[in-house]
């Protein structure tokens, strides 16, 4: 199961290319974590852009961590945050993956490097040459 990170979603509703298409091209639904929902919400600058993110969002599920999930990313958090950087948003959605056994769709690769036990996969070339 594919977990989305925020910066997919942003390239979706930005309409890079690349992104439109390997996302109009999944054969399964994938996930979404309700923080990545908030983080849409939060970087929303009008009523407009709010409800593009409702209306991109609204066929995925919505996954949320449990409480063994919420204290795995205390773990996290506490133990990455000053050394590499991991931030609370970060260590949230990475544990939404790992207890859903998903793969975190992300291209924020340096943050989430150091988590025990998440995959990560960038799903497209973001950007020429790169």
């Amino acid at each position: 199961m594919y977990v989305l990170d925020t910066d997919i979603l942003i390239d979706v509703l930005r309409g890079h290319q690349p992104a439109i298409t390997w996302f109009t091209t999944l054969t399964e639904v994938p996930s979404i974590p309700g923080f990545v929902v908030m983080e849409l919400i939060q970087n929303a600058k009008n009523k407009q852009e709010v409800n593009q993110v409702f209306k991109l969002i609204a066929p995925l599920p919505i996954i949320w961590l449990t409480e063994v999930d919420c204290n795995n990313a205390l773990a996290c958090f506490s133990k990455f945050s000053l050394s590499n950087g991991v931030g609370l948003l970060d260590a949230l959605i990475a544990h939404c993956a790992i207890g859903k056994n998903g793969i975190l769709c992300t291209f924020n690769v340096k943050h989430y490097r150091v988590i025990p036990n998440l995959k990560i996969t960038q799903p497209y070339v973001r950007f020429k040459g790169s």
